[in-house]
Parts: C-alpha cells; structure tokens; sequence
C-alpha cells in the first residue's frame, strides 16, 4: 500500500474478530519495521510488551475499563520506554557512525539529560507516540486494522506487566481484524483552522 493510502485508510478499530491470530512472522514484520521510526539522538527509548498470556490479557482488560479490544484483537502491545536509556551505553546507539560522530554526539547525549528528568519523560514520549504511529500505519498495510488506546488504568497495568523502575507506560496499540468496518470520521478540521504561519496573532 502507498504510504499516503494507509494514512487515508488506517482508522482507530475498536471492534475485532477475538479468533483470528497472527503469526510470529507478522508480529516480527510488524515490530521490525517500527524499529525504523526516529527518537532524539537515536536512544531508541521504547519497549514493546506484546502480551500472549491469555489469562494475563484478561486482567489488563480489566484494567481498562472492560474494553472488549484488549482481549479480542489479535494482539496487544503495551507501548513502554524506559526513560534512562540515554546512560546505558550510548556508545551501541552510534556505533555504525564515523568516529567523530560517535565523539561529538555520546557526550551531548550524556550532557543533554543529566538531571532533566521532565525533558527524559517528554522524549520518552514522542519517541514512543512516533513508534506508534508507524506501527499503526504498517499494521495497515499488512491489512490489519488498529487502535491507540490510554483508556486504562495505568498503575495497575504497570503492576500486571511488572514495569521496570524508570519505566513509563506511554499507550497501547491493539492490532487486528475488525468485525465492521470503521465509522466515518466524526469531523476533521479544516487546514485553516490547524494551520500558523511563522507566530500566533
């Protein structure tokens, strides 16, 4: 699919055929391709908990409100990031770069985050909101349908999946086959409306 068609085409699902099932191959397309998306000084923040366990998927989606898409889609991944991986060996994140690019960049990334703890969970996030959206759009071309998701409760969803300290839990995406086709969008924005030049009036 044309990336500009999957954009078109790719809508938040809610409903899911709860038997179809993916194969691992698909799950590892899927989670190969998100690896390609981008985080500030290429940290790669994210941790993808994909959840199997039947009896533990039912707990999540007690979590959440009883949303019948945590346990009917195919999967569900709990989008996660771990908010100190900019100490933990910096170097691996430039080690196909020239050498004077692993020297200027590793320092600025150790320099950059030192006692920042607001600005550790602000690019923990959008680099976790950008590997979602890639996801959602690669699920589309697979011909699979999709939903964000933080309709949850997410201290106790960090217990069930045992978060690491340090962790964040930024959103789900649940990945399947819809019962139903999705609903006309509610109401875009026009451009005018979204869109400023240069400054606010």
């Amino acid at each position: 699919m044309e990336t500009l068609k999957a954009i078109e085409a790719r809508r938040s699902v809610k409903s899911y055929h709860p038997d179809h099932q993916m194969t691992d191959e698909e799950i590892n397309k899927l989670l190969t391709y998100t690896l390609l998306s981008p985080t500030a000084f290429n940290i790669q923040h994210w941790r993808f908990v994909v959840v199997k366990d039947p009896e533990l998927r039912q707990k999540i989606r007690e979590a959440s409100w009883n949303q019948a898409q945590v346990t009917d889609a195919s999967l569900l991944v709990v989008i996660c990031a771990d908010m100190k991986s900019w100490q933990k060996d910096p170097m691996r994140y430039w080690q196909n770069a020239p050498e004077p690019v692993q020297q200027a960049l590793v320092p600025m990334i150790l320099s950059f985050y030192k006692n920042e703890e607001q600005l550790e969970r602000d690019e923990a996030q959008r680099s976790c909101g950008m590997a979602a959206q890639t996801m959602m759009l690669v699920a589309k071309d697979m011909g699979y349908d999709t939903c964000p998701m933080d309709g949850f409760d997410f201290e106790k969803v960090a217990d069930l999946i045992n978060l690491p300290e340090d962790f964040l839990i930024s959103m789900f995406v649940v990945v399947g086959k819809p019962v139903r086709p999705a609903n006309e969008r509610g109401g875009q924005l026009s451009l005018d409306e979204v869109l400023i030049y240069d400054r606010f009036e």
